[in-house]
């Protein structure tokens, strides 16, 4: 293991990672210079699918990344793959009649997939709202600020409170809620609320109406009242309208990904006591996580059933989410553990998951650290947007470490 590794080594390799082993390979095989945009999905052996329909949220997420990539290091490299990738928004999935985005669009830009899956406009704003701090973008602003009244008018439970997964094109009710293939058809889910509170967060840096601000408090508690499970420190994952869980499954990756981004949350509305009560609850979900889901060798599982039975294979973005979840926990406690079990993660991302022939990082491995080959290296889930977050977050944050 990595217990050795000091805070300076750590840093450079974490910047080389982030440049040349992600941001590099985006770079070189992932522009689609004959339809726009990037391409759909390459498979694990860099076969591309030229005729792969397109996703919202590998467009979006693709945007977040570069619009962070140039705001941090100023790189002429990374800001045309993030104008490609607003431009391909813009174009290609921008629902010109009803407002919104679509799921899904063909090589050509026509929907495939034309629901409003509340999650996609989430991941928009989120990547809207981190162009605007990269280059100042009005147009760019302007747009996140449709985007979340579209959200706020239409999926917003004025009941219940929360929003609902997904509706129609013309923003009706829908039977199709679920985000993929994996998911439950239920009408909530912890997934889509974590990353609309990810979404309104990085909105409220840069536009601050009373309105907004009062949703994102709303969403805090939302998270620490329903979505975690007060008996265990787990994310409940799927819900109904009035928040009765449906599913007794374990996702390592959120818990530990929810616990920092909750701080993050607050700490941007700067709200004391909720960021006293989301400190809390962070830490009880990392030492649960770190206790329940770490593997010996530093990986992270990727879900247990409730009843103990592990998926112990080992996805990308769990990793990444572990690594920055457990130095987060470390800055809020002090507690040596945590910054070990942050060094034990990135060695494990470092051996197993990062592609040290062809770039990026592998979907999937097993237990054991082998790839699963089966899996594509970029598709419309297989994004640019964990890994170099990680690299991100991690290179701030080691940076000011006690």
């Amino acid at each position: 293991m990595s217990s050795n590794l000091d805070t300076a080594q750590w840093r450079n390799e974490l910047e080389q990672e982030l440049k040349t082993t992600i941001l590099d390979f985006w770079i070189r095989h992932t522009v689609d210079e004959k339809h726009g945009g990037f391409v759909g999905e390459i498979k694990s052996d860099m076969t591309v699918e030229t005729d792969a329909d397109k996703g919202l949220v590998l467009h979006a997420r693709i945007l977040w990344t570069f619009a962070s990539a140039y705001r941090i290091y100023r790189d002429e490299a990374y800001l045309p793959m993030a104008k490609r990738a607003y431009e391909a928004l813009d174009q290609m999935f921008r629902d010109r009649v009803n407002g919104g985005l679509y799921w899904m669009v063909d090589v050509n830009g026509a929907p495939t997939q034309s629901k409003k899956q509340v999650y996609g406009q989430a991941f928009a704003i989120y990547a809207l709202s981190e162009y605007y701090r990269a280059i100042g973008s009005d147009e760019a602003l302007q747009w996140a600020q449709e985007l979340y009244r579209l959200i706020e008018k239409h999926a917003f439970d004025p009941v219940h409170g929360g929003y609902i997964e997904a509706l129609s094109a013309d923003w009706k009710e829908t039977g199709d809620l679920s985000l993929s293939g994996k998911d439950m058809n239920e009408r909530k889910s912890m997934n889509t609320h974590l990353h609309v509170l990810e979404a309104y967060t990085n909105l409220y840096r840069v536009w601050k109406p009373e309105g907004l601000r009062t949703k994102l408090a709303d969403l805090i508690d939302i998270h620490l009242d329903k979505i975690v499970n007060p008996d265990d420190h787990h994310f409940l994952l799927f819900f109904d309208d009035e928040w009765q869980s449906k599913s007794a499954h374990v996702s390592y990756g959120h818990d530990i990904e929810g616990s920092w981004l909750l701080c993050e949350a607050a700490d941007v509305l700067g709200d004391e006591a909720r960021i006293a009560r989301v400190r809390s609850e962070a830490l009880a979900m990392a030492k649960v996580t770190l206790e329940e889901g770490m593997d010996a060798d530093g990986g992270l599982f990727n879900e247990s059933d409730g009843k103990g039975h592990l998926d112990d294979s080992k996805d990308w973005w769990p990793q990444a989410e572990a690594m920055i979840g457990f130095i987060n926990a470390y800055e809020l406690s002090g507690q040596p553990q945590y910054l070990q079990a942050a060094k034990d993660s990135w060695s494990f991302i470092r051996s197993f998951i990062s592609d040290a022939e062809h770039g990026e990082w592998h979907w999937q491995v097993t237990r054991e650290g082998v790839p699963v080959t089966t899996h594509p290296k970029v598709d419309p889930w297989k994004c640019p947007y964990h890994n170099s977050r990680a690299c991100f977050e991690g290179l701030e944050r080691l940076a000011h470490l006690k």
